[in-house]
C-alpha cells in the first residue's frame, strides 16, 4: 500500500457548499489549496445539491413584489425569540448570529448573484411559529428558493473548483477520509488518513470503504467543513436532549446521505477541539420513507400547507402552535409524548394544493429552472408528479373514500397503536363545523385564512378551506408521518474569524471551521431553534469566514 504526502497552504476536508466557499476565498487570497473529500467528484456539493435551495434573506426585491414589509430589525428579533441563547457558550454563536443576519439583509443577495444564482418570485413561508410575537417564528415569507433549487446553490461553486484546479491554484483530493489531524507544539499542521478505492456509484449511495493507500498532507491552515450527525442515530440519540423532547424515538429515517456521520467530531476533539451544543439538533416529524430510496433508511420531509389536521399517534389532534409549518420543536415534543409517530388526516383538495416534498429530485420542475416546467407541474390538474407517486407508492399514504375505510386501513399501518374511529370522526366533524361563518374559536381554521391573506399563499400554497369529510372534496387521505434526522444545531466552537477553540475557550492554533461541523458557525448560530433557509445561509456566510482567514 502506498502513501502519498503534499503541502498546502490550507487544507479544506469536505467538499459540501461550506467547504466549496471556504477553498474559492482562499483561492482569490492566493492560498494553495488541497480540497479534500471522501467520497467521488460524483459528490461534489454535498447535501446541499439535495436541499429545495431556500435561503433565509432579509427585506429582498421579491419580499417587496409581493407586498412583504421586512426589516432587519424584525429579523433579529424574530431570531433572537427562536434562538433563545441562555448559554455562558452562546457569546460566539449569538455573535455569528448578528454577523449573519447583517449579511442576510445587506450583502448577501447581491453577492449570490454575482454567482449568476436567481430566485423564485413566490417566497415562501416557513417555520411561522405561532406561541407568540416574541416567541419562535418568521414573522414574515423569508424562504427563498433559489432557481435550480440546491443544485442551483452548489453548481456555480463547483464549477470554480474545477477552474481553480485547473489553473493550479486548487488541487482535489477526492476518495479521502480524514481519521486524523497532525498537531505540532499544540497547533493543527496537516491531516492524515486513508486514499479510498475509486467508486463509480451514484451520487448519495452506499459507497466502498476500501483502502489502498494512505496519506500524510501538512498545511499552515486547517478547515474542517464535514457536516453533522445525521445519519449516524446511535450519536443522534447520545445526544438527543430528553430533558426538552422527550425520549429518542427508537425508529427514524434519514434525511440525509450515510456519509454524515458526525466522525470528524471526536477527531477534532482528539486534537483538542471543543464542541459545544451537541444536544441542540433539528429533525422534522413530517418524515416519509422515500419509495425510491437513494441512501439507506432515505426519508423525504413533506412541506406541508397549513390546512391537514395532525393527530398524535392516539388519535388526538394537536393543538397550536403544533400545526403543519407552525414551530418544528414544540410538535417533535408534543409527538413523542404520545408515541413516536403521528398522523395527517387530508382531502385530494388539500394534497393537491398544499403538499410539497423537500429535496432537488423531488422537484424537477423548480430544479430544471424552467417557467413552463413549474406552471404545468404546480398549477395542473393534481398534486405535482412527485407528490402523487408518493400517494400511489409511499408506504406512509393511505388513500379511501370514506373515513371507516381510512381509518381501518391506519390501524392495519400501525396495529401496535390502533386509533378510534368515533374519537377522529368527532374531531373532524368539529373542526369542520367552523367553517360555517367567516369567523371561528379553531386555531387551525384561523391560521389558514390568515395564511390565504398572504398572495403566495393563496397563489400555490394554501387550499380554500372546505369539510374534509364532504364527500366532494375527497377521496380522503392519511399519512403516517416519521421523525427524520437532518441537522445539527451544535458543534465545534468557532469564533468570528472560524477559528476553532479548545474546551477552555482559547484558539487552537491552525485549525478552522465552517458549516453544519460548527452548527453552521459558532458552535451553533441558530439556538434551540432554525427559521429555515438558515442552512444554506449558515454554510455560505461561515465558509466564507473560514475561506478569508485561514
Amino acid at each position: 500500500m502506498g502513501s502519498e504526502t503534499f503541502n498546502a497552504d490550507v487544507i479544506v476536508v469536505g467538499a459540501g457548499l461550506a467547504g466549496m466557499v471556504a477553498a474559492h476565498e482562499a483561492v482569490l487570497r492566493g492560498r494553495r489549496v488541497l480540497l479534500l473529500d471522501q467520497e467521488g467528484p460524483q459528490s461534489l456539493g454535498g447535501q446541499a445539491f439535495w436541499s429545495l435551495g431556500g435561503l433565509f434573506m432579509v427585506d429582498t426585491p421579491e419580499q417587496r413584489r409581493m407586498g412583504i414589509r421586512d426589516s432587519p430589525e424584525l429579523a433579529y428579533r424574530d431570531w433572537m425569540g427562536s434562538a433563545q441563547f441562555d448559554r455562558p457558550e452562546d457569546a460566539n454563536p449569538r455573535a455569528l448570529a448578528v454577523g449573519f443576519l447583517e449579511w442576510a439583509a445587506g450583502d448577501m443577495r447581491d453577492w449570490l448573484q454575482g454567482f449568476g444564482m436567481r430566485w423564485f418570485p413566490v417566497v415562501g413561508w416557513a417555520e411561522r411559529g405561532g406561541a407568540g410575537a416574541e416567541g419562535h417564528g418568521n414573522s414574515v415569507p423569508r424562504f427563498h428558493i433559489t432557481w435550480g433549487t440546491g443544485t442551483g446553490v452548489v453548481a456555480p461553486f463547483a464549477r470554480l473548483m474545477q477552474e481553480h484546479a485547473a489553473k493550479g491554484q486548487l488541487r482535489l483530493g477526492f476518495r479521502h477520509r480524514v481519521t486524523r489531524l497532525i498537531t505540532t507544539d499544540g497547533a493543527v499542521t496537516g491531516v492524515a488518513g486513508d486514499v479510498l478505492d475509486d467508486s463509480s456509484a451514484p451520487r448519495g449511495h452506499i459507497t466502498s470503504r476500501s483502502i489502498k493507500a494512505d496519506f500524510d498532507h501538512s498545511a499552515e491552515a486547517v478547515i474542517l467543513t464535514t457536516g453533522g450527525i445525521g445519519a449516524n442515530h446511535d450519536l443522534v440519540r447520545k445526544h438527543w436532549p430528553t430533558d426538552r423532547l422527550g425520549p429518542a424515538p427508537r425508529q427514524m429515517v434519514s434525511g440525509v446521505p450515510d456519509y454524515v456521520d458526525g466522525k470528524m467530531h471526536a477527531i477534532a476533539a482528539k486534537a483538542g477541539a471543543g464542541l459545544i451544543n451537541e444536544d441542540r439538533m433539528w429533525h422534522y416529524c413530517e418524515g416519509v420513507q422515500n419509495w425510491n430510496p437513494i441512501w439507506p433508511n432515505h426519508g423525504i420531509r413533506i412541506l406541508p400547507g397549513p390546512s391537514s389536521m395532525w393527530f398524535d399517534a392516539k388519535g388526538n389532534r394537536m393543538e397550536a402552535p403544533c400545526m403543519p409549518g407552525f414551530d418544528t420543536l414544540s410538535t417533535l415534543r408534543r409527538i413523542l409524548q404520545a408515541g413516536e409517530h403521528s398522523w395527517f388526516i387530508l382531502t385530494q383538495k388539500i394534497i393537491e394544493k398544499e403538499f410539497a416534498l423537500s429535496g432537488s429530485e423531488q422537484n424537477p420542475d423548480l430544479t430544471s429552472g424552467s417557467w413552463r416546467e413549474v406552471l404545468k407541474a404546480r398549477l395542473g390538474e393534481g398534486a405535482t408528479a412527485a407528490v402523487e407517486a408518493f400517494k400511489d407508492k409511499g408506504a406512509d399514504f393511505i388513500v379511501a373514500d370514506d373515513l371507516d375505510t381510512l381509518v381501518t386501513r391506519m390501524n392495519a399501518l400501525t396495529p401496535e397503536a390502533p386509533v378510534r374511529l368515533d374519537h377522529i370522526r368527532t374531531q373532524i366533524e368539529a373542526r369542520d363545523g367552523q367553517l360555517d361563518n367567516p369567523f371561528a374559536k379553531d386555531a387551525q381554521i384561523t391560521a389558514i385564512r390568515g395564511a390565504r391573506a398572504y398572495r403566495g399563499d393563496r397563489l400555490i400554497r394554501t387550499a380554500k378551506p372546505h369539510a374534509i369529510l364532504d364527500p366532494a372534496n375527497g377521496p380522503l387521505i392519511a399519512v403516517r408521518l416519521n421523525i427524520l434526522t437532518r441537522k445539527s444545531l451544535g458543534g465545534l466552537h468557532s469564533d468570528l474569524q472560524g477559528r476553532v477553540l479548545t474546551p477552555e475557550g482559547t484558539v487552537l492554533p491552525g485549525l478552522f471551521a465552517a458549516g453544519e461541523v460548527c452548527g453552521f458557525g459558532g458552535g451553533g448560530y441558530h439556538g434551540y431553534n432554525a427559521l429555515e433557509g438558515t442552512f444554506l445561509g449558515g454554510c455560505l456566510y461561515s465558509g466564507r469566514l473560514a475561506g478569508q482567514n485561514a
